[in-house]
């Protein structure tokens, strides 16, 4: 079985998360930029994230044999900090760069006119750069939030079919469908979504243009959670095609919007510890 994880946060787990990652599968991620867990307190502290999530963090997926890419953007969480905002100045030339695949995480947390202003601002950037665009819908009041998210999609220059609509439900997932725009399911092991829920969905309403993705970050979550959807589906009765299309081929279409998306073997070396290759150690 064959996985790309299109968002998860490679930079809240450990390098043993890689290794197993590898072990059950995956070959591809992609990391949108996000809250960190506390306020950032300038625009010089997401300068340095991205630079991370441009050099380093590629560089230590790639000694577990994993490609991985990022998404950029201010993320809903921060949109209405007014210390965070003037990042939307240096985005551009973030956007420009071969590694950023998609401009996201963007939309909404709390449905604030700042929040709006953040959204079609990084839309226009994503039209602007050629690049998809991956929305974060809310956790909270997600129908409305999803309503409000097609709203500005729909007044924006950025076609549907170039959004990916995340963190869905079985009460936003329809109208998303509707939309036009690509359908994103995180796998959680307590909140958002879990397994049998996720093969519900994809019963319901098919593998089109469905991605399903761990979200793993510094919280609790699970850095495996594609890899359980995957044989979920399997005991459901779902083909191996249809497994492959949903934790490959959609975030490979996807992605590959970009046009930069680049998945050969990591040059450091396929498999890392498992082959025995050198690996950098923090300090070394």
């Amino acid at each position: 079985m064959r996985i790309f994880d299109p968002h998860i946060h490679m930079t809240s787990r450990t390098t043993d998360d890689y290794r197993a990652m590898y072990d059950a599968g995956v070959r591809a991620v992609v990391e949108p930029s996000f809250w960190l867990g506390q306020p950032r307190t300038s625009p010089a502290s997401f300068l340095d994230y991205f630079d991370s999530l441009l050099g380093w963090e590629p560089f230590r997926a790639a000694q577990y044999g994993i490609a991985h890419h990022c998404a950029l953007a201010l993320n809903p969480k921060e949109a209405g900090d007014p210390r965070c905002v003037p990042v939307l100045d240096a985005l551009p030339r973030y956007l420009a760069k071969d590694h950023v695949v998609a401009v996201g995480e963007i939309g909404y947390d709390s449905l604030t006119p700042a929040e709006d202003h953040a959204l079609a601002a990084q839309l226009q950037l994503a039209a602007d750069h050629g690049l998809p665009a991956l929305v974060h819908t809310p956790h909270r009041d997600k129908l409305a939030g999803l309503r409000r998210t097609l709203d500005v999609v729909k007044e924006s220059a950025l076609d549907p079919g170039r959004v990916l609509l995340d963190h869905l439900n079985e009460t936003t997932v329809k109208e998303a469908a509707d939309s036009g725009a690509w359908l994103g399911f995180s796998v959680y092991p307590d909140t958002k979504m879990d397994e049998a829920r996720t093969v519900a969905v994809l019963k319901a309403h098919g593998t089109e243009r469905v991605l399903v993705n761990s979200a793993a970050d510094w919280g609790h979550s699970d850095p495996l959670k594609t890899r359980k959807v995957g044989d979920a589906m399997l005991a459901a009765g779902f083909t191996e095609d249809e497994v492959d299309q949903v934790l490959w081929r959609n975030p490979v279409a996807f992605y590959g919007l970009s046009g930069r998306l680049r998945l050969d073997p990591p040059a450091a070396g396929t498999g890392g510890l498992h082959e025995g290759n050198s690996i950098l150690r923090g300090g070394e």
